[in-house]
């Protein structure tokens, strides 16, 4: 399973669990709409935080595979006999 994908069912899944845990809940219609736009932005807030540190550690993943290529190239071009 991608990362994408259990994030996204993390996601989705959490914003089902509060949804339906307010519409279940007794209270009144205004009480409810609050509720739903508190829990909303909490959603919100929580999968912006996740998102920025996904994307800054797969940066950090990116630089240090370009890295490793790096050395890897210069490695394989230190073994193959220049024709000059």
């Amino acid at each position: 399973m991608s990362a994408d994908k259990f994030f996204a069912g993390f996601i989705v899944g959490g914003a089902l669990g509060a949804l339906a845990g307010i519409l279940l809940a007794p209270s009144s219609g205004e009480v409810t709409r609050k509720n739903i736009s508190k829990k909303t932005n909490e959603v919100r807030s929580k999968a912006e935080s996740s998102m920025k540190d996904i994307q800054s550690k797969t940066e950090v993943m990116v630089d240090e595979i370009q890295k490793k290529g790096d050395e890897l190239l210069h490695k394989v071009q230190s073994l193959i006999p220049s024709n000059n």
